[in-house]
């Protein structure tokens, strides 16, 4: 997954000269997770230029690097940090279309990762992907493999919108074929990993093999469940959820992110608010808990497993 996204940021960067790369460590080092190399050779220091240890000051100058007409991929290297951007791209980038009418374009994406499960601690390990759903303006990417990242990046800079894009770090190395073409995905659209008639489980991101491995051990029981990656989570895909809940009748949202008003509880609402008469069990969540991450093996605690998703699977079908 992490050659999809150089790739897709390279063949980019080639169609337009006008894109600029910022961050800490992603010149010649290649970016704290790679994702960079080659980059700094073939485009030179003017296009791919190391940021200050200051992420604050990267995406203020994102910002004014996109409003000029730069379009602009700035790499915060721990999703965490995302606090310390938040003012440029929260109270500023997501904001200024609206400010101006129209007459101003923000065409900045936000690279960023989700650390967790590598024993890092509550400070490098948070999923905070459901704080970005709550800012109107702001596009919420969160691809779960290889070719949707590839696609979504791509779409994503030619969207030309103030955009996060999340990248789960135990995904990079995960591998899956991916077309040489530069096709985008559209944004706003979910896939249907696996179908099934019985129950809905709702994902993304680094919990998508989770749910794949739970379904296949509650088909052995007769059990069929169709499990939807979502992609993106702003847009969502708020008709597809509801068309696989109308389906099935059941539904189940998985996500790493901690539960109280994580991702999860929006996705259960879109379904109420269509699909309500269709459901047979109430709507469950599978998340972390709601606790600091801790370091080393007491995070195994924290994190949901596949376990726990067919856990839920069996309640809603009781």
């Amino acid at each position: 997954m992490a050659e999809a996204i150089n790739e897709a940021i390279r063949h980019e960067m080639r169609r337009d000269p006008n894109i600029i790369l910022l961050g800490q460590d992603i010149g010649a080092y290649g970016g704290t997770f790679g994702v960079y190399k080659g980059l700094l050779d073939e485009f030179g220091p003017e296009r791919v230029r190391d940021g200050p240890l200051c992420e604050a000051a990267t995406a203020g100058f994102g910002v004014g690097l996109a409003i000029s007409g730069m379009p602009t991929l700035v790499e915060i290297e721990f999703m965490d940090f995302m606090t310390l951007a938040s003012d440029a791209m929260c109270n500023q980038a997501a904001k200024m279309r609206y400010f101006f009418g129209g007459q101003v374009r923000v065409p900045m994406i936000i690279r960023t990762p989700i650390v967790n499960r590598l024993g890092l601690g509550a400070q490098h390990s948070q999923s905070l992907e459901a704080w970005l759903m709550h800012v109107p303006g702001l596009r919420v990417i969160i691809p779960s493999n290889a070719f949707d990242a590839k696609g979504l990046m791509i779409a994503a800079i030619r969207d030309g919108n103030p955009t996060v894009f999340i990248e789960h770090v135990r995904l990079y190395p995960n591998k899956a074929p991916v077309e040489e073409a530069d096709e985008p995905i559209p944004l706003g659209k979910l896939r249907v990993s696996r179908e099934g008639k019985d129950a809905t489980i709702a994902t993304y991101s680094g919990m998508v093999k989770p749910c794949l491995d739970a379904a296949a051990n509650l088909a052995r029981e007769g059990i069929e469940c169709e499990v939807l990656d979502l992609r993106t989570l702003a847009p969502l895909d708020c008709e597809g959820i509801c068309a696989s809940v109308r389906k099935t009748g059941r539904l189940v949202v998985a996500h790493e992110s901690v539960k109280t008003a994580g991702a999860g509880a929006e996705i259960a609402q879109t379904a109420m608010e269509g699909a309500f008469d269709y459901l047979q069990a109430p709507i469950l969540r599978v998340a972390s808990k709601d606790l600091p991450i801790p370091t080393g093996k007491l995070q195994d605690v924290v994190f949901p497993s596949a376990v726990d998703v067919e856990e839920a699977v069996r309640k809603v079908m009781e």
